[in-house]
């Protein structure tokens, strides 16, 4: 049974080499936000032959498709999710470089009103926290 990122490059009439199998199942079952090196750790854990070059192509490929959503957390490095429309935000820890998603309605509805008292009507955003954990309430889940 294909992953769901890999059932989406065949929705979109992507060619699937098993190499980008591979790639896409780990993306779909990545809890994290991974960068490309992450991927590739993972992919050639599968697949020990995935050269870092066809990552690269592969997860360029997937966001020019829209199937990937890429994010810069301020770590110099560019990190991947599944492109959703389920819309989300993004608090990353900068001490340990953990990202959490979240969705606040309150949020979501003060962003609308800024938008409408400036005159305008939001079509979209993205929100991204940067903060370090509370003293003793480090790793919270």
């Amino acid at each position: 049974m294909p992953s769901r990122l890999e059932q989406l490059c065949l929705d979109k009439g992507l060619k699937m080499t098993e190499q980008r199998r591979v790639i896409a199942r780990v993306l779909s079952e990545a809890a994290d936000h991974p960068d490309v090196e992450a991927v590739h750790r993972r992919a050639t854990e599968i697949d020990p032959k995935i050269s870092i070059a066809t990552v690269y192509r592969t997860v360029r490929l997937f966001e020019e498709a829209n199937i990937l959503a890429r994010h810069d957390f301020g770590d110099g490095r560019a990190r991947y999710e599944e492109a959703t429309s389920d819309h989300h935000d993004h608090l990353i820890d900068v001490q340990s470089g953990r990202v959490i998603e979240f969705r606040n309605e309150d949020i979501e509805k003060l962003q609308r009103q800024v938008a409408e008292k400036l005159g305008y009507k939001l079509v979209g955003h993205r929100l991204e926290l940067y903060a370090v954990p509370l003293a003793g309430k480090a790793e919270r889940k």
